[in-house]
């Protein structure tokens, strides 16, 4: 199947990281590469876009895409193979001193839901697998085969805020007894038979889902990790800009952009200099979210929350 990705919130994205000729930009999840594309027109011809995935299917993709059109300079793209909680070390390895915009697009992207083969959905049935990068740590139904009752209660309780996570917990435990759960459709199964009433146009299934693969990749943490290196890569008047899709992640967000404009908070009487202290963000308007007519031509814009930052000196 094709790579294709709608990118949302484009317009809002591009207007708010405040880009021109000369920048340098980093996309850290740079999936078919539909934002970086926007990005690299604003930053060339002596601009430079870094793009960052761990999804070969994606990087393979967003190096065809972004050969497109107009003819780029040989040297105003990298892309990187890695994750972007690794953020310092990979933009080390480019050689990169300084940011004038951070991109984040965070969550699962359209094609890894649409390609049955990657097991991030259950609209399909395929093999449960849920992993950004294929090649690197266990899958889904290989983590639902040892983790304890309690440890999938927890997981689906906390990062999948799923009021039934004992009821589907217990399910999926007992099931497991009988044989292993290997495929999307017999996770969905168990989902749709332990969830006792359903939320309006939503499947029994879909927060079991969102809370394994967030589990799995440690998207949480890596955000967090992520998040903590940003400021010291960002120029003076740079911007870092999130799009969220989940309320754990726009918690995250919030609260790092809060802090940061805060400046670090110590008790009192320890002593500290005076540049701990002072705030490194300050906040760019209030959160953005996808227009109507957005939601109405991408569905999957629906809960989308930008939220964008800029380094103070």
């Amino acid at each position: 199947m094709e790579y294709r990705h709608i990118p949302v919130l484009l317009a809002e994205v591009t207007q708010q990281l405040s880009l021109h000729p000369g920048s340098i930009v980093v996309d850290c999840t740079l999936g078919g590469a539909g934002h970086a594309k926007r990005l690299l027109d604003l930053v060339v011809p002596a601009g430079l876009l870094v793009g960052i995935d761990q999804d070969d299917a994606a990087l393979d993709a967003a190096a065809v895409t972004l050969r497109l059109g107009q003819q780029m300079p040989s040297d105003s793209t990298i892309l990187l193979k890695g994750n972007f909680g690794d953020l310092d070390e990979l933009l080390a390895s480019a050689n990169i001193p300084y940011v004038d915009g951070f991109l984040f697009d965070l969550g699962v992207s359209s094609p890894q839901l649409d390609v049955p083969g990657r097991g991030f959905s259950y609209m399909e049935d395929a093999p449960l697998d849920m992993r950004m990068d294929p090649d690197a740590g266990e899958s889904a139904a290989q983590w639902i085969a040892h983790a304890s009752e309690g440890e999938l209660e927890r997981v689906l309780r906390e990062l999948g805020e799923e009021r039934f996570a004992g009821r589907i917990a217990r399910a999926i435990h007992a099931a497991r007894l009988r044989g292993p759960i290997l495929t999307t459709r017999a996770l969905a199964v168990l989902c749709e038979a332990a969830v006792p009433t359903r939320e309006p146009g939503k499947h029994p299934a879909t927060r079991t889902f969102q809370a394994i693969r967030i589990h799995l990749n440690r998207e949480l943490d890596e955000l967090t990790t992520c998040l903590s290196q940003v400021c010291d890569l960002l120029a003076a008047g740079g911007r870092l800009a999130v799009v969220s899709f989940h309320s754990l992640e726009d918690r995250i967000v919030k609260r790092f952009i809060r802090d940061q404009a805060r400046g670090e908070q110590f008790p009192r009487g320890v002593p500290v200099t005076a540049d701990r202290m002072r705030p490194r963000l300050r906040p760019v308007g209030k959160a953005i979210h996808a227009s109507p007519a957005e939601v109405a031509s991408n569905p999957r814009a629906r809960s989308a929350v930008l939220r964008v930052a800029e380094r103070l000196p």
